[in-house]
């Protein structure tokens, strides 16, 4: 057994699920600490149940001088199990079949960090020296809100004059075999809740109410068609998408008096979340609706554009694989949108995500070692 394949097993063995660590950080920083990174626990949020966070740092002999900083970053924390009685295997016991490895976090994203941890051991063995620094930044509130976690430590990290210079994000980017595919920006998220007022009464009397959903429905049609931008070469178009409606109170001959509608856009680089609400807000009032909204940012988008992580990365993929990479920006967000805010370079690169969040979870075995070596050769190429 390899010493990568032990400590994945090892961190899955721990039920870290959001937002409880369950002492994973604490091994990472065990075996961090021990070839010469200087860890810093970070314990954002509420003071009976604080997010536990990680910043550690090993700097080069050049770091003075602006040789670079690679920061691998990731999550300690995984979902919940959902029904025990439908795993094969339990979720907290790392179990081997088939050639795969089974349990929660192993593809998403505990394979990754001992990846990390192994790569970066092996590449301070071989390189005592080495110019460019090496660091951490995990957090054990990915999976849950994501408020006390990576947003938190990068405030931190800024406030300190910490420079970030390239970032690889361990999230599982594969999609057939391993390498296939890396992240090299995501879309942003913009959520609205709009609340339409009517006047409630009885429905064989409307011309004593006025129906929020009939109100609506006009607005509504023209922001479904409407045409948000043209996404461009990285990015498709932005769209906007409602989650939920409500109105009414349960009885067939009430006419309600408010409409609830819960919305998302997944918007490229080539919209603004304030550009967004504005239009918005035009279309809502054009139609003459008495409306509120709430709005929520949970991230901008973000592109790595190629330069010097993504040549190393992509470089290391094909050494290891023989594959030639795809770059993509699909999916939902990850910590990446919040460590892009304060780094130049950020992309997400892990194993293949075809079971995460999925009861029987699992990663390759023969997996393992490789995602290993890929990040330790992306150090060689950028810090040596």
């Amino acid at each position: 057994m390899s010493d990568t394949l032990r400590l994945v097993e090892t961190l899955i063995s721990r039920p870290s699920v959001t937002p409880d660590d369950a002492g994973c950080q604490a091994l990472m920083i065990e075996r961090l600490s021990a070839v010469g990174f200087e860890c810093t626990t970070l314990n954002f949020g509420p003071a009976q149940a604080p997010v536990t966070n990680l910043w550690a740092i090993r700097r080069g002999a050049g770091h003075a001088q602006g040789a670079p900083t690679l920061v691998f970053a990731g999550h300690t924390d995984v979902v919940p199990t959902g029904p025990l009685d439908q795993w094969s295997s339990p979720p907290f016991v790392p179990t081997h079949r088939d050639g795969m490895l089974f349990g929660r976090g192993a593809a998403d994203m505990k394979t990754s960090l001992a990846a990390m941890v192994v790569a970066s051991e092996e590449f301070i063995a071989a390189h005592p020296d080495h110019q460019g620094s090496i660091a951490f930044l995990i957090t054990s509130d990915e999976e849950g809100p994501s408020v006390d976690g990576t947003v938190q430590v990068c405030e931190w990290l800024q406030a300190r004059g910490e420079r970030l210079d390239c970032c690889i994000v361990g999230e599982p980017t594969s999609v057939k075999s391993l390498g296939d595919m890396i992240k090299n920006g995501r879309r942003g998220s913009l959520s609205g809740k709009l609340r339409v007022k009517g006047v409630q009464g009885h429905i064989a009397y409307p011309h004593l109410a006025r129906n929020p959903i009939h109100l609506a429905a006009p607005a509504l049609a023209e922001l479904v068609a409407m045409r948000w931008d043209e996404g461009n070469e990285h990015f498709p178009p932005t769209s906007w998408q409602m989650s939920n409606i409500h109105a009414g109170t349960g009885a067939n001959n009430v006419i309600p008096g408010e409409l609830l509608i819960d919305f998302n856009f997944r918007f490229s680089t080539e919209s603004t979340p304030e550009g967004l609400q504005a239009r918005v807000h035009e279309v809502l009032q054009r139609h003459g609706l008495d409306y509120s909204i709430d709005w929520a940012l949970s991230g901008r988008p973000f592109l790595t554009r190629p330069g010097s992580l993504i040549e190393a990365i992509s470089g290391a993929i094909t050494a290891v694989t023989g594959l030639q990479t795809e770059l993509s920006t699909s999916g939902g967000t990850s910590d990446g949108r919040f460590i892009a805010q304060i780094c130049p370079q950020v992309v997400e690169f892990g194993p293949i995500n075809a079971t995460i969040h999925k009861i029987d979870e699992c990663v390759a075995t023969q997996d393992i070692d490789p995602l290993k070596d890929i990040y330790k050769q992306t150090l060689s190429r950028l810090l040596c």
